[in-house]
């Protein structure tokens, strides 16, 4: 069985994103779920672990949508279900999108 990775909790969130990889076309996708450490996206094709890039998407909480834009790393890529399933760890998230998030968190 495998061990469970995470650091933090996970919360569901579904929204779309715009994930720009560093030598790559950004694409749209559409997110699985987040915490304070990273979030979960899928993809239509693998990227690999360790790649760098940036990742834009709306936190809707207290009935507003707040843009997040976070710099990322991806810490996994896996394929199941036709799809591709990427975790994401932020990389030196600013103050406000850590509050936002960890709003939502709770």
């Amino acid at each position: 069985m495998l061990e469970e990775q995470r650091q933090s909790v996970r919360r569901p969130l579904k929204v779309k994103a715009i994930l720009a990889m560093e030598g790559h076309a950004p694409v749209q996708t559409r997110t699985i779920d987040i915490g304070t450490n990273g979030m979960a996206l899928t993809l239509p094709g693998p990227v690999q672990a360790g790649l760098a890039g940036q990742i834009k998407f709306d936190l809707f909480f207290d009935g507003k949508a707040t843009p997040i834009t976070a710099r990322v790393k991806v810490a996994y890529c896996i394929f199941g279900g036709g799809e591709f399933k990427v975790g994401l760890t932020f990389v030196n998230l600013e103050l406000a999108a850590m509050t936002v998030i960890s709003k939502y968190l709770k």
